[in-house]
């Protein structure tokens, strides 16, 4: 039974959240191994939105600025999968075994060079 006078609350839908990442190509881009413009290409073909690639509509935005490619996401969006396709791509540019995706701070990637130097100290 129902109490009179009292009413449901309705749901509040207010604005949508916005993530925004980036991932910094500035070394390797600096040293022509990486052009941040196939990366823009791969990450816009392979991104998957409700378990779908190609479908990014208004939901995931991707943009490059020079050697900087920024991700403009609703919610359900993770940094951790913007790294798993960096890698990716990485692998299949056969750049695996030289760079890395280390993460500065909170919303943002970059791609370093590992540090063999220290490897040849050790020895």
């Amino acid at each position: 039974m129902a109490i009179k006078g009292i009413k449901k609350k309705a749901a509040v839908k207010g604005k949508k959240q916005l993530l925004k990442f980036t991932i910094d190509l500035q070394q390797p881009a600096d040293d022509n191994i990486i052009e941040p413009k196939d990366l823009e290409k791969f990450l816009n073909s392979r991104i998957k939105v409700e378990g779908k690639t190609g479908n990014l509509g208004e939901r995931v935005v991707v943009t490059r600025d020079k050697s900087k490619i920024h991700v403009s996401a609703e919610v359900p969006f993770s940094k951790r999968y913007l790294k798993y396709l960096s890698k990716k791509y990485l692998k299949m540019q056969q750049l695996r075994d030289f760079l890395r995706v280390v993460a500065p701070n909170k919303t943002s990637y970059e791609l370093r060079y590992f540090n063999i130097n220290e490897d040849n100290e050790e020895e």
